[in-house]
């Protein structure tokens, strides 16, 4: 039984029927998307409880070993090279109990939406793609997908009903925006419906593009 990750939730009314799932980036935790909440508006809309979990702690070997809340291993900048598959898996498993639990509470999955920023994008795609029903939706902002070249064998039938959005900012230093087109065009090579948002900014959010997502959460929850 995979431990539960501590976590942050934010109920939008009582009996929520919708959730959200929201992945930090690395070094960051679940505090870090909790101002959302309200700039989102989603007013109007049923009851949902977003959950924003603080990944477990680790070395992390790009910033020297230092220990610090991260999904995965991160070895080399170019994010791709000699990937942390272990990490990402064990990841995987920690989201997927988050989704459950949800679905015990009484929020199927059709009403559940995966969300997640960087590092917490990349596990967005990790577990989403592989989630065994459709989902409401992913949330893939400022990331990539990982483990790509396994992505099509391991991607569950179910999922490509989920749909996607995934948005980048043309001048990332972290996560080059070549990387993240290269992801969209795989996944959807794989058949996935994304809808795809570039936005003039670096490694962040912008107004526009929190608009943007206020739109999509009502789109696929309508």
């Amino acid at each position: 039984m995979t431990q539960l990750l501590d976590n942050i939730e934010i109920e939008t009314a009582p009996n929520p029927t919708i959730a959200v799932v929201w992945l930090h980036g690395l070094g960051a935790d679940g505090n870090d998307f909790v101002p959302l909440v309200r700039e989102l508006d989603l007013t109007g809309l049923p009851g949902i409880r977003f959950v924003f979990p603080h990944a477990n702690t680790m070395p992390v070997t790009i910033n020297g070993g230092y220990v610090m809340r991260s999904w995965y291993d991160i070895v080399a900048t170019d994010l791709t090279r000699r990937e942390d598959e272990g990490g990402l898996r064990a990841s995987q498993l920690q989201v997927e109990a988050l989704i459950a639990r949800e679905k015990a509470r009484g929020i199927p999955a059709s009403r559940i939406i995966l969300a997640g920023f960087s590092q917490g994008c990349a596990m967005t795609l990790q577990t989403g793609l592989r989630h065994p029903e459709k989902l409401a939706g992913m949330l893939c902002l400022s990331g990539y997908l990982p483990l790509s070249s396994v992505a099509g064998a391991e991607r569950s039938e179910a999922s490509l009903g989920t749909p996607i959005f995934m948005a980048h900012g043309v001048q990332d230093p972290v996560v080059p925006f070549a990387r993240a087109e290269e992801s969209r065009k795989v996944v959807e090579a794989l058949g996935y419906q994304v809808e795809w948002h570039a936005y003039p900014m670096q490694h962040t959010l912008c107004l526009e593009e929190v608009q943007d997502i206020s739109k999509w959460i009502r789109k696929v929850v309508a």
